[in-house]
Order: C-alpha cells, then structure tokens, then sequence
C-alpha cells in the first residue's frame, strides 16, 4: 500500500494575515496563532491544529483543506543552514500516516516556526 502523505509538501513563503473563510470553519474554542501564505493559498496554525487551504487546478477554483491535528505528529525536525547563508529551510512532520514537508522560505523565521510547532506539539 503506498503512503498517502509521500508526495505532500508545501512552501510557506511569509507570515500574512488570516483568511476569514478559514476562521469561518473553525470550532468552538479554536484561534489562529499564526498564518503564512503558500504557492496559490494559505496555511493557518491554530491552538488545535495545522490547517492548509490549497487551490487547485488551472483556475484555482477547486479547494482542497488539510487539516492536521497536532496529536497526530510524532515528531518534527527543521533543517537550516545556519545565519551564515540567506537560503530556504526544511520541516518535516513525522505523523502515523506519512512524513509531510514544509519548505520555509528566507522570509520566515526558521527558529520562530521551530518554536510555533514545540508550543502546538509539545
């Protein structure tokens, strides 16, 4: 059976603003922390969970939502090369189903994240 997560991976290119369509979805109790903008979307940390709205196709009218409980990750990693190079770093979540990848772009905070995610998981 193949990995249903082997393929996903995302960019986040820089913090933004919170959509509201995606605090419309949210539950009782549940507030964004932080929100950074992707290729064509946008990916939200809440208290609960890691939710990803991603466009789809040539118009982008198709819309497929992630949704990632902070309980399902088992472990993270990032990966940077340091304050010496101006270059992208690298997160992979480690969950039950697969490995997800996040591409930090060099206008995100690599250790801000690091800490985003030990908040959320930990």
């Amino acid at each position: 059976m193949s990995n249903p997560l082997s393929d996903l991976s995302w960019t986040f290119y820089s913090e933004c603003e919170v959509p509201e369509e995606i605090t419309d979805s949210f539950i009782d109790g549940e507030e964004a922390v932080a929100a950074y903008k992707t290729v064509r979307d946008v990916a939200v940390f809440t208290n609960k969970r890691l939710i990803v709205r991603d466009a789809q196709g040539m118009t982008g009218k198709k819309i497929e939502i992630y949704s990632l409980p902070y309980g399902a990750i088992n472990m993270y990693s990032t990966e940077n090369a340091g304050r010496m190079f101006d270059l992208n770093s690298e997160v992979q979540l480690f969950t039950r189903a697969g490995t997800i990848k996040i591409n930090l772009n060099k206008k995100v905070d690599v250790r801000k994240f690091d800490r985003l995610l030990a908040e959320a998981i930990l």
